[in-house]
């Protein structure tokens, strides 16, 4: 049992295939952590907004569709998954080709940005409420937009040859100097390092090792 006294708060953000939801997956398993992926979250919208045709070349089909998309979530292990109208899309869906092609332009949408803020907000009290010892989301504007007081914000990062040879290991298609540019340049809440951040490069590291530096880099931070 957690108490509100020891729930932690972490953020991690990072590029694409930067390994965010790898190492939020095991920190949360290893730390008792209730473990959000906001990048599933965009990706889930962004399923939904093309189902029902809005069109990202044309933002002004996009608000309509949102007022018709009721958002729930569903505890899935340690995750906490995003439904829309009460349904969970399978994993292969956000990861077809159509969706890697637009995830970024319906996220530049500040309708849409506004439409999850007060979700995402809200899953650390349901976090709480589960009784887990604390949240780790992952995402690129938690430690600078979300949760910006988070007690342990971290930035992961990668070179680009790394990325993409992790995302073809994973069978999937996905421009990551284009997705890249589209998140740094989006003039709502852009991906950055917060200030205040720890940088860390997993090119170097092996899943297991990046998880236990930032799993130890937490209790030093605790003891401190």
């Amino acid at each position: 049992m957690s108490s509100i006294d020891t729930f932690k708060i972490i953020a991690i953000d990072g590029g694409a295939a930067v390994g965010k939801s790898s190492s939020a997956k095991g920190l949360a398993q290893r730390l008792g952590l209730m473990h959000v992926d906001t990048g599933a979250h965009y990706r889930t919208l962004t399923c939904a907004l093309l189902t029902a045709g809005a069109d990202a070349e044309q933002p002004e089909t996009i608000p309509e569709v949102l007022e018709t998309l009721n958002l729930s979530t569903q505890i899935d292990g340690r995750s906490a998954r995003l439904g829309i109208n009460n349904v969970v899309p399978a994993d292969a869906d956000l990861r077809s080709s159509e969706v890697n092609a637009n995830v970024s332009k319906f996220a530049a949408s500040p309708q849409v940005r506004q439409k999850l803020f007060d979700y995402q907000r809200s899953l650390a009290d349901l976090a709480r409420e589960h009784n887990y010892s604390g949240l780790i989301m992952e995402g690129r504007d938690i430690g600078s937009v979300i949760f910006p007081d988070a007690e342990h914000r971290f930035f992961l990062h990668a070179d680009e040859t790394t990325r993409a040879a992790r995302r073809a290991k994973e069978g999937q298609t996905d421009s990551i100097a284009a997705r890249d540019m589209m998140d740094k340049s989006r003039k709502t809440a852009p991906l950055i390092c917060p200030e205040g951040a720890t940088r860390i490069d997993t090119a170097p590291h092996t899943l297991e090792e990046v998880i236990e530096k930032i799993a130890n880099l937490i209790t030093k931070d605790e003891l401190l």
